[in-house]
């Protein structure tokens, strides 16, 4: 009997980006296109190193609502209302901010006439933007070279938040300069000290400047669900949020990024001892980071014992994830994590980097093994091995409800594949479903996977699901 045809995996060449086509009769599937790779680069502002332009994605170019009730001049159809209040969601791409609106933001103007507005959620699509080029104040000054137009968006984001009466929910995520340091100002103290929600997210924010301060955040006193960029999140912001007059915390999403650590550093960030006031205050706390391209070096300095850490999205292009930081987060966070989600976009002609390596046992098995409350598994660049994925699924069984690992991650032993009467791949599908108590397949297209494609979208997308959660 012929033996099997070697899956993708770690060893084959072939099938690696940039690698010459698999010759008659290899065991090579086509490589992920590079366009998806520079795309999803495009996402995060990092040049692709092929060079390679992403091209638009279809379907993006106009403005989204939901849930709102306003006057009809705002929409092209009444989308519903909600009596007394009215909620607005606004999907902004970035090629219209700050260039081409003849009115700042389209049909945000008349959001200023709102009182009752309760609960406002902006989001910039930067990557259509960075398939221009990177996001720089460069650019913006060619487009806007007298920052008129920036200011007045601005001032009419501020007009909004100025004339609102009750505004529960603020979110604003990648907004390009449209929040300012000083934007939160407008609120009133009346509406600051009965909004529940606050996010602002923002890593491309020049030098050490914050959206917002530790003295800024002391009216927020009736805050349930907060999101920062990490860097923004201090030892002060800590204790403010600990003290007694705050009521308990909820959820907190943080982003960390590279860029901002750089920019900022991670001297001002809190210390255990924070978090355990913190948690003492809040003991129902439960925390989300995205970690873009961060050095485990400071991945390992971010993650104190003491954070209540629920989920965890590493999304990495130059920078992998090593076995001591997943190793690490299965002992401290066993009784709380539920989400672990692994994105490597590397481009290495030896393979995919191997979290075993050295190591006695694989860390991942090891996280199946001691998060007893995990529920999603997501891997993408990584290698994992069969005999761990079949060993992941049968540690947590049904109570993984997500467990997308894409087919060019796995990796099989010399064995299994030297055992001419068994098919490997068919034989990990049935063991990992055997596992799950469910039907299982690899993932064969990554671009089916938006955490991977779109990464700034979901993690947006996530923290306003993971706030509403309390």
């Amino acid at each position: 009997m012929a033996a099997p045809e070697r899956p993708v995996g770690r060893g084959c060449r072939s099938c690696r980006p940039g690698s010459p086509p698999p010759q008659p009769g290899g065991h090579g599937l086509p490589p992920l296109p590079a366009a998806a790779r520079s795309r999803r680069r495009a996402l995060w502002g990092g040049a692709s190193p092929r060079g390679a332009a992403a091209p638009p994605r279809p379907g993006r170019t106009g403005v989204r609502w939901a849930r709102a009730c306003a006057a009809p001049v705002l929409f092209p159809a009444p989308l519903g209302g909600e009596g007394a209040g009215a909620d607005a969601l606004l999907f902004l791409p970035s090629r219209v901010l700050p260039s081409r609106l003849p009115l700042p933001v389209g049909p945000l103007p008349g959001l200023r006439y709102l009182r009752n507005l309760q609960k406002l959620s902006l989001f910039g699509d930067i990557s259509i933007l960075q398939q221009h080029g990177s996001i720089s104040n460069t650019y913006l000054g060619k487009v806007d070279p007298d920052g008129k137009k920036i200011k007045q968006i601005q001032q009419l984001f501020e007009e909004i938040l100025g004339n609102s009466r009750q505004l529960k929910w603020l979110s604003c995520g990648f907004m390009l300069q449209i929040v300012t340091p000083t934007s939160l100002s407008s609120l009133s103290n009346p509406i600051a000290n009965t909004m529940e929600h606050l996010s602002l997210l923002d890593n491309h924010i020049p030098g050490n400047t914050t959206l917002i301060t530790a003295v800024e955040l002391e009216r927020f006193v009736n805050l349930r669900s907060l999101a920062l960029d990490f860097c923004d999140f201090t030892a002060e912001m800590a204790r403010v949020l600990a003290d007694s007059n705050h009521v308990p915390l909820h959820r907190l999403s943080l982003l960390v990024h590279s860029v901002s650590i750089m920019h900022k550093s991670l001297d001002s960030m809190p210390e255990d001892e924070n978090w355990k006031a913190l948690t003492r205050n809040s003991t129902n706390l439960r925390v989300y980071i995205m970690a873009f391209d961060v050095k485990s070096d400071d991945m390992l300095r971010i993650l104190k014992p003491s954070i209540p850490l629920e989920r965890i999205h590493f999304d990495s292009y130059i920078t992998c994830v090593s076995g001591a930081v997943v190793d690490l987060i299965s002992r401290q966070y066993d009784k709380f994590l539920t989400h672990f989600i692994l994105m490597n976009d590397v481009i290495d002609m030896s393979g995919f980097p191997d979290l075993s390596d050295n190591r006695n046992e694989d860390p991942l098995v090891l996280l199946a093994w001691r998060c007893t409350r995990l529920s999603l598994l997501a891997v993408h660049g990584y290698t994992v091995w069969a005999h761990n994925l079949i060993a992941i699924a049968r540690l947590r069984g049904s109570d993984l409800k997500v467990l997308e690992v894409t087919e060019e991650s796995i990796d099989f032993d010399q064995g299994e594949l030297a055992d001419q009467d068994v098919d490997p791949v068919h034989n990990l599908i049935e063991q990992v479903s055997l596992g799950l108590g469910r039907p299982w397949h690899a993932v064969m297209d990554i671009e089916l996977l938006s955490v991977f494609t779109e990464p700034t979208r979901h993690f947006y997308r996530e923290m306003q699901s993971f706030s509403e959660g309390i």
